[in-house]
């Protein structure tokens, strides 16, 4: 497997997205519970047209494909995939403060090209889940350690003692914020209207140390020309609002102007075991 995801990474990514796309549509014609999952989801969205639907089908194809060319090739050659770049000010604004920078990234786009072009620029930390295919999981944690720029971290308490160590350096930090917590790592809030078990580990390292938590994703670019990367602050709670809610909400506002490329097929609404359900 290793030798054939090197000889994927080598390629093109136009040729890559090509065959990305053709891949997206081979699992969603054989996988029926992909497609109820994905039609699921957008519906709770209020998304669920024919056209949005494909579109999301392509764009999942071809986020799977360039995963290995991010993971395995030099860091320099990946954050040379990145050619536009919007707020990156807001970084380096956020690391002026020398509190730390706390850099979330849902799943849409190229979300794995984040981490790696914080880290062509400065050290960052980044928290992984393991993967459901187990053969991967050193795959994964190669393409995300990249010496002094990029490590990282699992997630449990050693990976939080090590993501605290690094804000208080001064550094970044990376959490996917729109994945399940585990039991006593969450609370129900609002996404997309219905109550989606959320992490609040986000807000307890940013009032711990003081560090600003910015919104950063990296939009794909159609014919394979790279991608956007940009950076922006969360939108302020709106009191009695909470902060989780806060964050969906401004994870709301980013997946609506780039809907096409959300991970629609993962089960956001699922309960962990541990937790009680939400109220009816």
């Amino acid at each position: 497997m290793l030798v054939l995801l090197r000889f994927v990474a080598r390629l093109p990514l136009p040729l890559l997205h090509l065959i990305g796309a053709a891949l997206g549509w081979l699992v969603y014609l054989l996988s029926p519970r992909y497609r109820r999952m994905l039609g699921h989801n957008l519906d709770i969205a209020g998304l669920n047209t024919k056209r949005l639907r494909f579109s999301v089908v392509v764009e999942t194809g071809k986020g799977a494909l360039e995963i290995p060319a991010v993971w395995l090739r030099p860091l320099d050659r990946v954050a040379e995939l990145v050619t536009d770049i919007r707020g990156w000010e807001e970084v380096e604004k956020a690391a002026a403060r020398r509190e730390g920078v706390i850099v979330t990234t849902p799943h849409i786009g190229c979300w794995e090209i984040v981490g790696q072009y914080v880290a062509s620029r400065m050290p960052i930390t980044v928290m992984y889940s393991p993967p459901n295919i187990k053969a991967l999981e050193p795959l994964m944690r190669a393409g995300r350690n990249r010496g002094a720029a990029m490590k990282s971290v699992a997630a449990d308490f050693g990976g939080v003692r090590a993501m605290l160590k690094a804000l208080k350096r001064g550094e970044a930090i990376g959490i996917l914020p729109d994945q399940v917590p585990g039991a006593g790592e969450g609370e129900w809030v609002e996404f997309f209207g219905w109550p989606a078990y959320t992490m609040t580990l986000l807000w307890r390292l940013s009032e711990q140390t003081g560090a600003p938590v910015l919104l950063c994703h990296a939009q794909r670019l159609p014919g394979g020309r790279g991608y956007r990367f940009a950076a922006e602050p969360l939108l302020a709670p709106r009191p009695p609002e909470s902060p989780v809610r806060a964050l969906n909400r401004s994870l709301e506002h980013l997946i609506r102007r780039y809907p096409e490329q959300y991970l629609w097929g993962y089960n956001r609404y699922k309960v962990p075991a541990g937790v009680r359900p939400p109220a009816a």
